[in-house]
């Protein structure tokens, strides 16, 4: 799976379409234009997965996951509604019709990576966001800091 890296902001037609950037595409593993799109369990944005990424994800669940326990179950479903969408021959992607409830109305929005896939956001939800995020420098410290602790406790 490749790293995915940058922030592009792209306008929306009146059709829920928005022209993917080539700066992002460049970066991806795939050679036949398929997407995943679901919504997101932890913010009010949509993901982006390559085909093939979320497959290999959706399989890792899956290891981990049990469908016989109705929790684990739930867990799957809900972390595997997703739908297929492909590039058209323009490098638009169209918002299926029961995810576009998240980017209603929008104008334009924000293509954010996290790496191991991109968070497709509202612009004006996306720039609320970051601006209530709060201290990045404590959370990072609070979060991370102590991760060179543990690792070298572990190395001896």
């Amino acid at each position: 799976m490749a790293l995915i890296l940058g922030k592009e902001y792209c306008k929306v037609d009146s059709n829920g379409r928005f022209k993917f950037p080539i700066a992002l595409k460049r970066q991806l593993e795939t050679d036949d234009g398929r997407f995943v799109i679901r919504r997101s369990v932890y913010a009010e944005c949509l993901e982006l997965w390559t085909y093939a990424s979320f497959k290999e994800e959706a399989e890792k669940l899956h290891r981990m996951l049990n469908p016989y326990r109705r929790e684990d179950r739930d867990m799957l479903r809900k972390l595997t509604d997703g739908n297929i969408i492909e590039l058209d021959t323009n490098d638009r992607l169209l918002i299926p019709a029961e995810q576009k409830a998240v980017v209603a109305g929008a104008k334009e929005v924000v293509l954010q990576s996290t790496g191991k896939f991109i968070e497709l956001w509202d612009r004006k939800a996306y720039d609320k966001m970051d601006s209530e995020g709060g201290d990045y420098a404590q959370r990072a410290e609070e979060l991370l800091g102590r991760i060179d602790e543990s690792v070298a406790s572990n190395d001896k």
